[in-house]
């Protein structure tokens, strides 16, 4: 198709909005269709990845009996004659005869035909040098399986990998995981009127989403370069082909920014068209952020691609981030579909009529309460600055104070844990 051809056909009426909810369900399973390949990686390397497979045991945990304290691995009845010592790392001879007993460290393994371990602040020495004392009723070792068995399974494929599970795995014998390749993300900034340096005037504006929208994929997992980030891109619609069919190469998705309307410099619908992309959003009912869209293109190479048009003002281009492309991301990595936390408004938020608002708001953890935040329009950046997330007020509610509603959370660095 003619990029003339794609320009005239843009200009049919769009269709009426999604739901916001329909929306990121819909993106969602799309996402969760096209989940990226697995590969294994060493431990060091898998931190913000995704398990591709459950996390289970190679071992028993512990894989054998060991000592929780410093003490005196005893057989029988005391006082006990000292036959030796036991250290982390070695494997100990049993203990044969009663009244016998061998000087242990924590973390060491215990001696086969032990009945107690003494305590060493609870025990004493009699002049002939043999050990005395009462051990505890609980045995003060950590009995083999205690926390998992050989095979279990402790975590389910499509756990984000942090720190934690890092140390967990590396505890259970791995030395590798199999972790979703992370997507490959770019991003292209439409507008001839953007500055990229010093501060705006003159009927120009300084560029806000280029520097910013990177650092927000990144907090979603993705790989973003330095190189995938382009523009701004001329208000043409062949150099929006152009640049859009070039960042398609690497890309997993490729994040636009502005042109999402269809005014005489809004190339994004005619460009889409041109190279075959399929809408699987095209507009969401949620204020900020209309007009937004997701679309999906397939290569030659059978490969799927995605291309998510965010809004030219910035914080309605972060309200589709967190509407459209959170959930495509979580099905691309085979993760959840993520459960929206909820709490309290502490003042009322006003509705959107049949559009779902999503208020930017400061959350109280201890409280569990949300608080609007000042200075939240379209176009400004200062409330967001301030704000822990969106506060959900759906279609049709009216958002008042005491109410319970869903808050999505902003993004925050791989591994790191929501409230």
């Amino acid at each position: 198709m003619s990029t003339e051809t794609a320009a005239a056909a843009a200009q049919v009426a769009a269709p009426p909005p999604a739901g916001w909810e329909e929306a990121r369900s819909r993106v969602y399973a799309v996402g969760l269709a096209a989940a990226l390949p697995a590969l294994r990686r060493p431990l060091a390397d898998t931190d913000g990845h995704t398990l591709a497979e459950p996390l289970t045991t190679r071992t028993d945990l512990p894989a054998f009996p060991t000592s929780s304290v410093d003490g005196w691995a005893v057989r029988g009845e005391g006082p006990w004659d000292v036959v030796g010592r036991v250290l982390a790392g070695n494997t100990p001879a049993p203990l044969t005869a009663d009244g016998t007993t061998v000087e242990i460290a924590t973390g060491a393994m215990v001696p086969e035909g032990t009945t107690a371990v003494l305590r060493i602040e609870e025990s004493s020495r009699t002049a002939d040098g043999r050990v005395t004392g009462t051990p505890r009723p609980q045995p003060e070792w950590r009995e083999p399986g205690e926390e998992a068995y050989a095979g279990e399974e402790l975590l389910p494929a499509g756990t984000p990998v942090d720190p934690a599970l890092i140390g967990l795995a590396a505890s259970c014998g791995h030395d590798q995981l199999p972790v979703r390749r992370q997507p490959r993300a770019a991003l292209l900034v439409f507008g001839d009127e953007l500055l990229t340096a010093g501060p705006p005037g003159a009927g120009r504006v300084r560029d806000a989403l280029g520097p910013a929208v990177p650092a927000w994929l990144r907090r979603y997992g993705c790989q973003v370069r330095s190189s995938d980030v382009v523009g701004p891109v001329a208000d043409t619609l062949p150099a929006h082909v152009a640049a859009l069919r070039s960042a398609l190469t690497n890309a997993d998705l490729v994040c636009t920014t502005g042109g999402t309307m269809h005014g005489p410099v809004d190339h994004l619908h005619p460009t889409l068209e041109a190279l075959g992309a399929d809408y699987v959003v095209n507009t969401v009912a949620v204020r900020p952020g209309f007009p937004m869209l997701l679309a999906r293109l397939v290569g030659a190479d059978g490969r799927v691609r995605f291309v998510a048009g965010l809004p030219g003002n910035p914080q309605s281009a972060i309200v589709a981030l967190v509407s459209l492309v959170a959930p495509l991301l979580a099905g691309l990595t085979g993760r959840p579909m993520p459960v929206l936390p909820h709490a309290t408004l502490a003042e009322p938020v006003p509705s959107r009529g049949d559009y779902t608002h999503l208020a930017l708001v400061r959350l109280d953890r201890a409280a569990g309460t949300a608080h609007p935040v000042r200075h939240v329009g379209s176009a400004m950046l200062r409330g967001l600055a301030g704000a822990d997330g969106f506060a959900v007020i759906r279609p049709g509610t009216t958002g008042e104070a005491g109410a319970r509603v869903p808050v999505v959370p902003l993004p925050l660095l791989p591994g790191e844990r929501s409230w």
